[in-house]
């Protein structure tokens, strides 16, 4: 008998008697996205009225380290979980910062930290107003910053009511001082303090994903041209998006960076306030200066954006659909299943992948393949052991209230 013919004779027998492969049939699946993605969109302030209404689901909210850190290796994560928990029962993920110094305010440094003798931060004026600098030569605050985040890992870095985390040193924690009194190794961390910085918060997260300013790409900051530091797993924001001279001053930081850097970790920023146009015309037709905002989320892979003032100046549709031009987008286009098993193709339409683990389901039974990391226009194909039946996607991330959807046009 022919070799060929033999092989084929036995795999059709093998899998006849299996049932494991010619027993799927396509299964029917109509459904569209209509709703802002959870960990994606438009992002309000926790302090802002809409959020209540509003259709986003992400909120963002500052955190002094004096608010947390009580003492040498004292904390009180109270104040943090309360507000973990108000965003989580709104049925949104939050996006958090913490911060040194910040203009205008008192230093965010420890106060047990500010009162030892040799420690010698100062008041300066930044934008016009007193600011507490920190004095990053101590080395008690050095270690507790570090060990913070190192504590902070260990609570929250599996929390589902916790989306992103940004972190950063300077004026609110953006990696510069453009005004005031910019030391290395004062003011402002040394480069070795960074880079070791930098290595621990690879090592402290595996989970959420943390992100700096795209400013770091500076020669204040060691990043750029660090081929090691630039392999780490770190997102990047950007505070001043969609001002008018973004891609003279804005966009070589983000290609010092690496400009594939949203293949991995997130990138997300705030609309600008250069201009009073650049808050108010952020989502008009063509932007506050001539570039739609979905042009301008598409171009850099953008997951979330800070919008607080958009409330005041949109509707709700257009923040929606604002909102729905970030992030991921699944469409399934294939679901077949049978009475033992199913398999479902999905693919991603959106701008840039999902950072958490996410499982398409089928009664509750997950595929072991996450749709995570999955990139725009890739697909994915996902065997699930459970007969054909309803899908869904799901994910240990999201907080009561949410849904991850998709599209879906099959007969």
């Amino acid at each position: 008998m022919n070799s060929r013919l033999s092989f084929g004779l036995a795999a059709c027998w093998a899998l006849a008697s299996t049932g494991r492969a010619d027993d799927l049939r396509p299964i029917p699946l109509k459904s569209e996205v209509r709703e802002v993605q959870p960990m994606t969109g438009i992002v309000l302030w926790t302090t802002n009225e809409a959020v209540r209404t509003a259709p986003i689901q992400l909120e963002y909210s500052y955190f002094p380290y004096s608010q947390v850190i009580r003492g040498r290796d004292e904390y009180d994560w109270g104040p943090v979980d309360r507000l973990l928990d108000e965003v989580a029962g709104r049925k949104h993920q939050a996006i958090l910062r913490f911060y040194d110094t910040y203009v205008g305010k008192p230093s965010g440094v420890p106060t047990y930290i500010q009162k030892l003798p040799d420690y010698k931060g100062q008041t300066a004026l930044s934008e016009k107003k007193k600011t507490g600098f920190s004095d990053w030569s101590h080395p008690e605050l050095q270690r507790a910053v570090a060990e913070f985040f190192r504590r902070f890992a260990e609570r929250y870095d599996r929390d589902p009511r916790l989306a992103f985390l940004e972190v950063g040193f300077g004026l609110w924690s953006e990696y510069h001082i453009y005004d005031g009194p910019m030391t290395l190794g004062g003011t402002f961390p040394s480069l070795d303090y960074q880079r070791q910085f930098a290595r621990d918060m690879t090592a402290a997260f595996h989970q959420t994903p943390w992100m700096i300013s795209v400013d770091a790409a500076g020669d204040h900051a060691p990043f750029a041209g660090d081929e090691a530091l630039l392999a780490l797993p770190f997102g990047v924001f950007d505070d001043s998006f969609n001002h008018a001279k973004h891609s003279r001053e804005n966009e070589p930081n983000w290609i010092a960076l690496g400009r594939d850097r949203w293949k991995v970790a997130p990138t997300g920023g705030e609309f600008s306030f250069y201009e009073p146009k650049d808050q108010a015309q952020a989502l008009a037709p063509k932007g506050p200066h001539g570039v739609p905002f979905e042009d301008h989320a598409a171009k850099f892979h953008i997951t979330f954006m800070i919008g607080d003032a958009q409330p005041k100046h949109q509707k709700p549709e257009r923040i929606r659909a604002a909102g729905l031009a970030c992030g991921y987008r699944f469409r399934v286009v294939e679901f077949r299943g049978s009475a033992e098993r199913s398999v479902a193709t999905i693919e991603n339409r959106g701008v840039a992948p999902i950072y958490h683990d996410a499982h398409p389901a089928v009664g509750g039974v997950r595929s072991t393949v996450s749709l995570k990391g999955l990139l725009p226009g890739e697909s994915r194909t996902f065997p699930i052991e459970a007969a054909g039946g309803e899908l869904t996607i799901e994910s240990d991330r999201l907080v009561p209230g949410q849904r991850i959807g998709f599209d879906a046009d099959l007969r």
